[in-house]
Protein backbone atom coordinates (compact mmCIF):
# COMPACT_ATOMS: atom_id res chain seq x y z
CA UNK A 1 0.00 0.00 0.00
CA UNK A 2 1.05 3.46 -0.63
CA UNK A 3 -0.29 7.34 0.20
CA UNK A 4 -0.22 9.66 -2.15
CA UNK A 5 -1.78 13.19 -2.69
CA UNK A 6 -4.27 13.53 -5.22
CA UNK A 7 -2.48 15.08 -8.08
CA UNK A 8 -4.64 14.37 -11.60
CA UNK A 9 -8.48 14.12 -12.33
CA UNK A 10 -9.37 11.25 -14.03
CA UNK A 11 -13.51 9.72 -14.43
CA UNK A 12 -11.97 6.39 -12.87
CA UNK A 13 -10.46 8.33 -9.87
CA UNK A 14 -13.56 10.32 -9.79
CA UNK A 15 -15.68 7.81 -9.29
CA UNK A 16 -13.87 5.54 -6.85
CA UNK A 17 -13.85 8.52 -4.61
CA UNK A 18 -17.72 8.86 -4.76
CA UNK A 19 -17.89 4.95 -3.94
CA UNK A 20 -15.89 5.87 -0.75
CA UNK A 21 -17.74 8.54 -0.02
CA UNK A 22 -21.34 6.73 -0.51
CA UNK A 23 -19.54 4.31 2.58
CA UNK A 24 -18.85 7.46 4.44
CA UNK A 25 -22.20 9.12 3.96
CA UNK A 26 -25.94 8.09 3.09
CA UNK A 27 -26.35 10.93 1.21
CA UNK A 28 -23.33 10.74 -0.96
CA UNK A 29 -25.31 8.76 -3.22
CA UNK A 30 -28.20 11.01 -3.62
CA UNK A 31 -25.90 13.56 -4.77
CA UNK A 32 -24.00 12.50 -8.06
CA UNK A 33 -20.67 12.59 -9.64
CA UNK A 34 -17.97 14.60 -7.83
CA UNK A 35 -17.57 17.63 -10.84
CA UNK A 36 -14.11 17.87 -12.17
CA UNK A 37 -14.15 21.44 -11.41
CA UNK A 38 -13.88 20.45 -7.89
CA UNK A 39 -10.96 17.95 -8.34
CA UNK A 40 -9.13 20.93 -10.20
CA UNK A 41 -9.73 23.37 -7.86
CA UNK A 42 -8.50 20.83 -4.69
CA UNK A 43 -5.19 19.63 -6.89
CA UNK A 44 -3.85 23.30 -7.77
CA UNK A 45 -4.96 25.04 -3.97
CA UNK A 46 -1.69 25.10 -1.33
CA UNK A 47 -4.39 24.92 1.47
CA UNK A 48 -6.06 21.78 0.48
CA UNK A 49 -5.11 18.22 -0.42
CA UNK A 50 -6.39 14.47 -0.68
CA UNK A 51 -4.64 11.55 0.57
CA UNK A 52 -5.43 8.02 -1.48
CA UNK A 53 -4.30 5.05 0.31
CA UNK A 54 -3.66 2.97 -3.00
CA UNK A 55 -2.94 -1.23 -3.09
CA UNK A 56 -3.02 -3.01 -6.07
CA UNK A 57 -3.62 0.25 -8.55
CA UNK A 58 -7.09 0.73 -6.25
CA UNK A 59 -7.87 3.38 -3.77
CA UNK A 60 -8.68 2.26 -0.92
CA UNK A 61 -8.84 5.17 1.19
CA UNK A 62 -9.08 8.58 1.02
CA UNK A 63 -8.75 12.00 3.57
CA UNK A 64 -9.66 15.10 2.45
CA UNK A 65 -7.62 18.01 4.50
CA UNK A 66 -8.14 21.82 4.37
CA UNK A 67 -5.90 24.24 6.12
CA UNK A 68 -8.06 26.73 8.82
CA UNK A 69 -6.82 30.03 9.99
CA UNK A 70 -7.58 31.73 13.03
CA UNK A 71 -5.55 34.58 14.85
CA UNK A 72 -5.19 32.46 18.29
CA UNK A 73 -4.40 28.82 16.64
CA UNK A 74 -2.90 30.58 13.05
CA UNK A 75 -3.46 27.56 11.45
CA UNK A 76 -4.98 24.15 11.76
CA UNK A 77 -5.95 21.43 9.83
CA UNK A 78 -8.98 20.33 9.17
CA UNK A 79 -10.73 17.14 8.58
CA UNK A 80 -13.27 16.87 6.16
CA UNK A 81 -13.65 13.37 4.90
CA UNK A 82 -11.69 10.38 5.95
CA UNK A 83 -12.99 6.68 5.13
CA UNK A 84 -11.48 3.18 4.42
CA UNK A 85 -12.77 0.72 1.96
CA UNK A 86 -15.41 -1.35 3.83
CA UNK A 87 -13.22 -4.83 3.12
CA UNK A 88 -10.00 -3.07 4.23
CA UNK A 89 -11.34 -1.95 7.44
CA UNK A 90 -8.86 -3.10 10.67
CA UNK A 91 -5.29 -3.79 7.57
CA UNK A 92 -4.07 -0.64 8.72
CA UNK A 93 -5.40 1.77 5.82
CA UNK A 94 -6.52 3.78 8.33
CA UNK A 95 -3.43 4.17 10.32
CA UNK A 96 -1.62 4.97 7.45
CA UNK A 97 -3.84 7.65 6.55
CA UNK A 98 -3.91 9.27 9.69
CA UNK A 99 0.06 9.13 10.10
CA UNK A 100 0.62 10.79 6.45
CA UNK A 101 -2.56 13.34 7.32
CA UNK A 102 -0.56 14.42 10.89
CA UNK A 103 2.96 14.92 8.06
CA UNK A 104 0.78 17.18 6.02
CA UNK A 105 -0.34 19.20 8.91
CA UNK A 106 3.29 19.68 9.98
CA UNK A 107 4.01 20.45 6.45
CA UNK A 108 1.79 22.99 6.39
CA UNK A 109 2.78 24.98 9.90
CA UNK A 110 -0.89 23.76 11.24
CA UNK A 111 -0.84 23.58 15.22
CA UNK A 112 -3.76 20.84 15.39
CA UNK A 113 -5.90 18.43 13.70
CA UNK A 114 -9.47 19.67 13.52
CA UNK A 115 -12.47 16.92 12.60
CA UNK A 116 -16.00 15.71 13.76
CA UNK A 117 -16.89 12.38 14.10
CA UNK A 118 -21.20 11.56 14.23
CA UNK A 119 -22.90 10.27 16.79
CA UNK A 120 -23.15 6.36 16.60
CA UNK A 121 -19.69 5.94 15.36
CA UNK A 122 -18.33 4.08 18.03
CA UNK A 123 -15.85 2.12 15.58
CA UNK A 124 -14.23 5.51 14.55
CA UNK A 125 -14.16 7.27 17.88
CA UNK A 126 -12.30 4.19 19.36
CA UNK A 127 -9.88 4.59 16.61
CA UNK A 128 -9.46 8.26 17.10
CA UNK A 129 -8.73 8.24 20.82
CA UNK A 130 -6.27 4.98 20.08
CA UNK A 131 -4.19 7.56 18.13
CA UNK A 132 -4.38 10.16 20.80
CA UNK A 133 -6.90 12.27 19.89
CA UNK A 134 -9.52 14.34 22.45
CA UNK A 135 -12.79 14.39 22.45
CA UNK A 136 -14.19 18.03 23.04
CA UNK A 137 -17.75 18.94 24.37
CA UNK A 138 -18.74 21.04 22.00
CA UNK A 139 -21.87 21.31 19.52
CA UNK A 140 -21.25 21.70 15.87
CA UNK A 141 -23.68 23.50 14.06
CA UNK A 142 -24.04 23.99 9.95
CA UNK A 143 -26.43 26.59 8.32
CA UNK A 144 -26.79 26.78 4.36
CA UNK A 145 -25.87 29.09 2.58
CA UNK A 146 -28.36 31.25 1.21
CA UNK A 147 -27.58 31.30 -2.80
CA UNK A 148 -29.77 34.10 -4.74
Amino acid sequence: MIIKRLDAYTPETANRIRELLIQLSRSGKDRGEIPEAWFNDLIESDYHDMLLAIEDDKIIGIATLSVTMGPITRKNAYLEDFVTDSECRGKGVGTALWNEMLVWAKEKGCKNLCFTCGQGREKSQEFYKHHGAEIYDTNFFRMEVPQE
